[in-house]
């Protein structure tokens, strides 16, 4: 979060959490009243298609509740709905992914979860819909504010061609570790000079709260200490990450960069250009979409996240929620309506997951149940998720992302040492968690 919209939403408000919650009065509603509720949201072609389907179905059984629906590429949606809360004009009902969206819970920007509007007999009914642990990110005081629209983690996508095109055996001599991958990579690029046309594999930039800190954890490194008042736990671990990292880059090995394309958006396409590509189950449906061919060939596999060779500790990629939430500030008419749509959509897990661009709601029924089960790779996914655990989410957890995207692209981009690189970065994350 830009720290100027940050500090626009802390200036609204002036009184402590544990009072705002503990205050919360139930207000009386006219539920037959006729609403609008205003839901933003990313863009995503198939769920835009799901969720038509599903709101005029919900509006066909309320008749009193108008929803309109507005979409946005997922970079500009988080700009968007900051400013709008900045200006007081956030939409009723929207989602970002945790990292972005958990300063509208600490800046009392959000409703507490209506439980009855949305569909549960009370908070424990809630609780014992979804896996455990899943709402403890947003819940606080006892209060949850927010109803998971996704959960999320990342493995590693394969192209097997290009593998066996480069004399390997996708099979057994895929990447296990982080050393691994390098050399495996060298294998399988083309250069042109300097120019990378075909990468082995490369890194989801700029998100590195979801891919790089987990590499420092498996290093013994932490990116905050567990008491909260230290930021960069470890020298080692983060600079010999954040080596690892200059040696990928262009003035290392060359092996890729954060300012080629996305390595997720060229791999539906099978051109030869790109092997491996770090991403979510959700990408299963994307490539069925952009080419069925492939998706059908049997030339694609799914493999864990790696591991440095001397790791201390098995962690995989974090996975992040987007979660639906209501804004504090619309009406308690709208606030109820609001609930009752997310409640409603929430209510189709299976359909989100072989519809709805492949996202996994976490609920308990849809992990138990053979359609997720018997999805191609799921299995990675889930044994994956075992080894992960939630995104680094605060006040100003994307303000850190970015001080660490410094970090790591001033080493590959700009030929700063990682030892400079770090001291850099602790101070700027210092500073951020001094001022939460």
């Amino acid at each position: 979060m830009k720290r100027s919209i940050a500090l626009v939403l802390m200036a609204t408000l002036l009184i402590p959490f544990s009072l705002f919650a503990q205050g919360r009065k139930e207000a009386v509603v006219d539920e037959n009243a006729p609403v609008t509720v205003q839901y933003w949201t990313h863009e995503d072609p198939a769920r835009t298609d799901l969720e038509n389907e599903l709101i005029a179905t919900f509006m066909a059984q309320n008749p009193n509740i108008t929803v309109v629906r507005t979409t946005q590429s997922s970079a500009k949606q988080i700009e968007l709905v900051q400013t709008a809360f900045a200006a007081n004009q956030g939409p009723d009902m929207f989602n970002l992914p945790i990292e972005n969206q958990y300063a509208y819970i600490t800046n009392y920007r959000v409703a507490p979860v209506d439980y009855q509007a949305a569909g549960y007999a009370n908070k424990q009914d809630l609780l014992d819909n979804y896996v455990e642990g899943v709402l403890d990110t947003v819940t606080v005081d006892g209060e949850v504010y927010g109803l998971p629209l996704e959960l999320t983690n990342w493995a590693i996508y394969v192209n097997k061609k290009i593998f066996r095109d480069a004399g390997l055996n996708p099979e057994t001599d895929y990447p296990k570790t982080w050393e691994e991958m390098a050399d495996v990579s060298e294998k399988l690029v083309i250069r042109d000079g300097d120019i990378l046309i075909r990468r082995g594999f490369d890194f989801r930039y700029p998100y590195y709260l979801t891919f790089f800190v987990p590499m420092v954890e498996q290093l013994g490194g932490e990116l905050i200490s567990s008491d909260g008042k230290q930021a960069i736990v470890n020298d080692d671990a983060w600079i010999k990450a954040l080596t690892y990292m200059q040696e990928w880059g262009p003035s290392g090995r060359n092996l890729g960069s954060p300012t080629y394309k996305n390595a997720r958006k060229l791999f539906n396409l099978d051109n030869n250009d790109i092997a491996m590509a770090h991403s979510g189950l959700y990408q299963e449906g994307r490539i069925e979409a952009d080419n069925p061919e492939f998706f059908e060939s049997g030339e694609w596999m799914v493999i864990p996240y790696p591991v440095f060779e001397d790791a201390v500790r098995d962690v995989a990629s974090c996975y992040y929620g987007h979660f639906f939430m209501v804004n504090i500030d619309s009406d308690p008419a709208v606030q109820k309506a609001a609930w009752k749509l997310a409640g409603f959509l929430l209510s189709h897990g299976e359909d989100y997951l072989t519809r709805g661009g492949n996202i996994i709601q976490p609920t308990k029924a849809l992990f138990a149940s053979d359609t997720l089960k018997n999805m191609p790779y799921s299995d990675v996914f889930i044994n994956d998720m075992g080894r992960a655990h939630m995104i680094y989410y605060g006040a100003n957890s994307a303000e850190i992302q970015t001080q660490i995207r410094y970090a790591v692209e001033s080493v590959m981009l700009s030929g700063v040492s990682p030892q400079k690189a770090l001291a850099t970065l602790r101070s700027a994350v210092q500073e951020i968690i001094d001022e939460q």
